[in-house]
């Protein structure tokens, strides 16, 4: 049975294997890591059965602006709908919000794109990063 829920009762161990199934490098700075995931305004869960199978957070001012920095599903059961149904679950908070932000790589922009997101006209993700990842 999968359960998506807004829940911050998350263990190190299944956090770590969650990214490290996902190639994230964040798996490296696990004491960075998890108080990052703690502190966000909302965290969301999947699981299946139990087990952690997708996390994700969001960075807010809780008025105008979401960011969205982490949306983790495990790759066994990646097209299986958790994804969508962990965003739809952020939705219920930040629908109203004037501006979602995300940054997107790969196969995931089409994931974004397929729940309305779309390229912010002509900008340029910029970053300052220490991992390797992306």
């Amino acid at each position: 049975m999968l359960e998506v829920t807004f829940s911050r009762d998350i263990e190190l161990a299944e956090v770590i294997a969650l990214y490290q199934a996902n190639e994230w490098s964040s798996a490296q700075v696990p004491e960075k890591l998890i108080p990052a995931l703690l502190n966000s305004d909302s965290l969301v869960t999947a699981r299946l059965n139990g087990r952690l199978v997708g996390i994700g957070n969001a960075i807010s001012d809780g008025h105008l602006v979401v960011y969205y920095p982490h949306m983790l599903v495990h790759p066994d059961v990646q097209g299986q709908g958790i994804g969508r149904q962990m965003m739809q679950l952020m939705q219920t908070r930040y629908a109203s919000f004037h501006q979602q932000m995300l940054t997107a790589d790969g196969k995931a922009i089409a994931f974004y794109e397929s729940l309305g997101f779309e390229r912010a006209g002509q900008t340029a993700s910029m970053w300052i990063y220490a991992g390797d990842d992306h």
